[in-house]
């Protein structure tokens, strides 16, 4: 077997420790003030902890906001109105 195949694979969502180190916050409750404050998407699961799609915060870290992507996306329309 080669060392391809031995990689693991990623989570879906940030571990905790990976919110922790982006967040600065190492208490679930001060991770979802600094994600609701910093206008991140997230949900919490039944025990409250904040959970974060990792491709969302791959986006989010680079500067991209997914929310304004999405709403141009749905919001676009050819306008040809003035063509003559």
């Amino acid at each position: 077997m080669t060392a391809i195949f031995e990689v693991p694979i990623q989570s879906e969502t940030l571990s905790p420790d990976e919110l922790g180190e982006i967040s600065g916050c190492a208490r679930k409750n001060d991770q979802v003030d600094w994600l609701t404050s910093n206008r991140w998407v997230f949900f919490k699961n039944r025990a409250g902890t904040p959970v974060v799609g990792r491709l969302y915060a791959r986006m989010r870290l680079s500067g991209i906001n997914p929310s304004t992507l999405a709403s141009a996306a749905e919001g676009w329309q050819l306008d040809v109105s003035k063509v003559r």
